[in-house]
This record gives structure tokens, C-alpha cells and sequence, in this order.
């Protein structure tokens, strides 16, 4: 069986792990980032119609400023995101189990305009249509000790990629000879462009979520 190199940061890898075992997979969890609070002062809840999370980071991160929104309709991308929520007492959550871009044409249809976006430093592109967006950066991804990745990773492995970010640092770390020898499943077009060319296969699933990528994963690892 071939490997699954798990490279997302905590507390997601370990969940990817765990998904992965009850599959039988040869899981291993090697995070190139891991998360880190900012601190943020919050602005007035009444200046907004909804509150948008695209990554359950932000929701674990945030602090208690969070519950100062907790009135508002919250909006996530991905369940993840969208259980965080509602484990931090939220009860009024939609889901969506597209892209940023799609939850706020959600939003926007649902007839809300003033939005909050607590997120990390870097995100993904959205297209905000008619929304009013407030963006404000709650966490960061800082690198862990990635040197000698490459030369850890056993010919065949199977890299599950879950962000473009990471995309690019593998693309540093892995030169073209090794590419050669291993598979890549990435949550999504953006995540694979960045992991640049050269690898044995390269796929990502019809939607960015976990267990769509394990699907594909699988397939490669027996």
C-alpha cells in the first residue's frame, strides 16, 4: 500500500488521519503551517446583515470577540467550518459546500448586503457581486520545519494538498526528478496549479472537501 501524506495544518490533519485509518490508509500527518491568533478589536455588530467564516481556523482563533456576532445569520464554506460555529454557540448557520465565491452569491440571494468575513491573513479569491465586505484577519499560517521534506517522502506516496499555499511550498521543497514518483490529490484547481507540474498524477474532486479527497486518495494508495 502505498502511503498517504497528510500535509494540512492541525487540528484538520489529525481529522484527515483519522478519516483515512477507518480506510485502511497508511496515514501520516506532516503540516507545513500551523495556525496562529492575531489580535483584532471587533467593530459593532449592528453595522452588519451577516457574518461570513471560510475556514473553521477562524472560528477556533478568533477568541471571545466571536460571540459578539452571534445574533447575526452566519454563513460558512465547508462543514467544517460551518460545525465550529455551532459548537461556539451559533444557531443560525448555512452551509455552503462550494467556494467563497459561491457563499456570497448565497448570501447575497438570501437578500443580506453589509457582511463581516473574519478569516486569516491570506485567502482565497471570492467574488463579492452586490455584497459589502469587511474583511477582517483573525489568524495566520506560520511554516513549520519542512526542510528535508522531499527526502522523506517514500517513491509512490500519495500528497494530499489543502491549499494553494501549500501548493507552492511543495513545489519548493520537491524537485522535478522526485516529482516523478509521486501522486498528488489537491482540494482544488487553485491547490494543484500551485503544486506546479511533473508528478506521477495529479487530481482534484468534483467539490473541495475532505472526503471527496480521501475517495480519490484511496484509489491511488492500494
Amino acid at each position: 500500500m502505498r502511503p498517504l501524506v497528510i500535509l494540512r495544518p492541525e487540528p484538520g490533519a489529525s481529522r484527515t488521519a483519522e478519516r483515512a485509518g477507518k480506510m485502511g490508509l497508511d496515514a501520516r500527518v506532516w503540516p507545513l503551517f500551523a495556525p496562529r491568533a492575531i489580535p483584532w478589536s471587533p467593530p459593532a455588530s449592528d453595522r452588519y446583515d451577516a457574518l461570513l467564516l471560510t475556514s473553521a481556523n477562524a472560528v477556533r482563533l478568533a477568541g471571545a470577540h466571536l460571540q459578539h456576532y452571534r445574533a447575526l445569520p452566519a454563513y460558512a464554506v465547508g462543514a467544517a467550518t460551518a460545525a465550529a460555529l455551532k459548537a461556539a454557540g451559533f444557531a443560525d448557520v448555512t452551509a455552503g459546500d462550494a467556494d467563497a465565491s459561491a457563499i456570497a452569491a448565497m448570501i447575497a440571494a438570501d437578500g443580506h448586503r453589509s457582511v463581516l468575513h473574519l478569516a486569516g491573513r491570506t485567502v482565497a479569491p471570492m467574488e463579492a457581486g452586490p455584497l459589502q465586505v469587511e474583511r477582517i484577519t483573525v489568524y495566520e499560517m506560520i511554516r513549520t520545519g519542512d526542510d528535508g521534506l522531499a527526502q522523506r517522502l517514500e517513491p509512490g506516496s500519495v500528497l494530499l494538498i489543502h491549499s494553494a499555499r501549500a501548493g507552492e511550498l511543495l513545489a519548493q521543497r520537491v524537485g522535478s526528478e522526485r516529482r516523478r514518483a509521486l501522486h498528488l490529490v489537491a482540494i482544488s484547481p487553485a491547490a494543484l496549479a500551485a503544486c506546479g507540474t511533473g508528478w506521477a498524477s495529479a487530481e482534484t474532486p468534483d467539490r473541495p472537501d475532505d472526503e471527496r479527497m480521501l475517495a480519490l486518495a484511496a484509489a491511488l494508495c492500494k
